[in-house]
């Protein structure tokens, strides 16, 4: 079910001719009534889009109150004109909501090297500027209007009690290829009616993204244009979140953003199933982090898992190979609650009745255990 819109946000997705052979909504144009904090996690790829180096400039902050997305065009390597055209952008979203330009972030995904279209663009932000509504429709439409080559919207939200009433967190993502730790070609968006300062919200989400979308791996490639941003007007309450409450929004948050992350995953593009890869026992999260990323990147882990083969050696021989020094006498492995491997050797199991379940279910759990 699609979650509410957090109060005082309201949005839409229109389409306006950058996909010139799609009729799918282009730009999301997302509106605070009031100042909001922002605050984001940008790329770690060395060349970046001209939107991630202008909103990195700008934030954190606490006085934004619309954010401009477009897809279909990523407007990366396109030099000075290009952070030229993400500054006229956000300048005219500020003509349209009578804002000032600095208010402004700007999101961009989709076709590298290309200029943006700006009369379409500036077409785009009248349209979506017109019909802003804080309904389900206008969420969905927002969320599509982020989309690439993703085939389904991404949305996912929560909401929390508070003494002053409810505070709600929704999260929009795109991203389907080129997706890889840290982050990926993805793009998210997470708004929230909770008063929040911006030391308290750049680590909410910092926290958040490392143990999600810094988990995703798709196809081993990072891209220019990953952004997450929180959006947080204080709508809900002015008050500062207690600690009981500030515990709950962080693990509903959290929840929010394992939810974007694992719908990217499961979106990649030609995937037939979505790996799932735990480990415990290591000496610290790095090294389980390594070993994970290992696992999840290697062509043969990947090509057993479409076969359906629970050909154990690979996924064991892969965590060998990660640079993680561990005792290899104290090794388990599992798929799918099926342990095939243990302290270091292999066990008899239902090889046929594995496969059956490898084949029959999307998500397939991988377990390592040192």
């Amino acid at each position: 079910m699609t979650p509410n819109v957090p109060k005082g946000f309201r949005l839409n997705g229109v389409h306006c001719g950058i996909k010139q052979h799609s009729q799918q909504e282009d730009v999301t144009l997302i509106l605070s009534e009031s100042s909001a904090t922002a605050v984001g996690v940008y790329t770690q790829n060395v060349i970046r889009a001209a939107p991630v180096n202008l909103d990195e400039q700008r934030t954190p902050s606490e006085s934004f109150q619309a954010l401009i997305i477009n897809s279909g065009n990523a407007n990366a390597c396109t030099g000075n004109r290009g952070l030229a055209d993400a500054i006229r952008t956000t300048e005219i979203v500020a003509e349209t909501c009578e804002l000032s330009a600095e208010q402004v972030l700007v999101l961009s995904t989709g076709i590298i090297g290309e200029y943006l279209p700006m009369e379409r663009i500036a077409a785009g932000i009248t349209s979506a500027a017109r019909s802003l509504q804080d309904d389900r429709a206008h969420l969905e439409a927002a969320a599509r209007g982020m989309m690439t080559t993703d085939t389904v919207p991404k949305i996912s939200g929560r909401e929390i009690n508070t003494a002053h009433g409810p505070v709600r967190i929704t999260g929009l993502a795109k991203g389907s290829g080129m997706i890889a730790p840290q982050m990926a070609t993805m793009l998210g968006v997470i708004l929230t009616d909770a008063a929040l300062d911006t030391t308290l919200a750049q680590n909410i989400l910092t926290t958040a993204v490392e143990d999600s979308f810094n988990c995703v791996t798709v196809d081993g490639h990072t891209s220019t244009n990953d952004t997450v941003l929180l959006l947080a007007n204080g709508q809900a309450s002015l008050e500062p979140l207690n600690d009981t409450e500030l515990s709950d929004f962080r693990n509903a948050f959290a929840e929010v953003c394992n939810e974007l992350a694992r719908s990217i995953a499961a979106d990649g593009e030609g995937a037939t199933h979505l790996m799932t890869i735990h480990v415990n026992g290591c000496g610290s999260r790095r090294a389980a982090l390594k070993i994970a990323r290992t696992v999840a990147n290697s062509p043969l882990v990947k090509t057993a898992v479409t076969g359906a083969d629970p050909n154990w050696g690979r996924i064991v021989s892969a965590a060998g190979n990660a640079g993680v020094d561990f005792d290899t006498g104290h090794f388990d492995l599992s798929i799918n609650g099926v342990t095939i491997y243990h302290a270091g050797a292999p066990v008899p199991f239902d090889a046929a009745g594995l496969s059956a379940s490898m084949r029959s279910e999307f998500d397939t759990q991988i377990v390592l255990v040192f």
